[in-house]
């Protein structure tokens, strides 16, 4: 058994808005200190389009009523709706003596162990971060580091309307086809493919997790459909 500092406190906070979460994240990164907990949470967003830090705003081509969300990640633009598992990491990686691209190269590689488990054949690709199947991505990566400690994450399409991402140029790439667990034949449940990437992601970072009911500072409960909730 792990010892306890290895532990991954999991959060799993249902549907939740970006803003507040954002905001939430940044409070939580910018008050840990050198003892705070590693933790995950697990969620998905209402419809929102993010553009990383140095994301160019020509690849929201029409965004409709969709808001648009310049955040302070890594990456393009991405879309976020229900129907997606999004899962935020906030680590310790000097802590864990982890390097970015290592700990990258880990959450890639946790999500394509993960639609391993519905024989989903998922990959990388060079100069893209992120997952593939059969060249459509199904996992998208953006993160950032503040005084060691990460945060933002990932967002892996499970079963969600992919129209929006039509109104961009996903990650910056125009054309990028994209899927969906649902589409590539595993399930439509976010509860079922979150409990398998908690444990993928965890053995990639060597931690051991450890559910905690609540939710974190600066986040309210807000009612969502069984079905929906991450």
């Amino acid at each position: 058994m792990p010892h306890a500092d290895n532990s991954l406190a999991v959060f799993r906070l249902g549907r939740q808005p970006f803003a507040a979460t954002w905001a939430a994240m940044e409070a939580y990164t910018n008050a840990r200190g050198e003892h705070g907990a590693d933790q995950l949470w697990l969620l998905e967003h209402d419809p929102v389009f993010t553009l990383g830090q140095a994301g160019k705003p020509e690849h929201v081509l029409a965004a409709g009523a969709i808001p648009v969300v310049r955040t302070n990640r890594g990456g393009q633009v991405t879309y976020h709706g229900p129907g997606q598992l999004v899962a935020y990491p906030l680590i310790d990686l000097r802590r864990r003596k982890l390097g970015v691209r290592e700990f990258v190269e880990r959450i890639e590689q946790g999500l394509i162990d993960t639609l391993a488990a519905w024989d989903i054949p998922a990959a990388r690709r060079a100069g893209a971060p992120g997952v593939y199947v059969h060249g459509a991505k199904i996992g998208a990566l953006g993160l950032r580091v503040r005084h060691g400690c990460s945060f933002h994450g990932l967002a892996l399409n499970v079963a969600l309307d992919l129209e929006p991402f039509g109104r961009i140029n996903p990650c910056g790439f125009e054309g990028l086809r994209v899927t969906s667990v649902l589409d590539c034949g595993g399930p439509g449940s976010l509860e079922t493919v979150g409990s398998v990437l908690v444990g993928k992601l965890a053995s990639q970072l060597g931690l051991a997790p450890v559910a905690v009911s609540g939710l974190p500072a600066g986040l309210a409960p807000i009612p969502t459909p069984a079905a929906d909730v991450a």
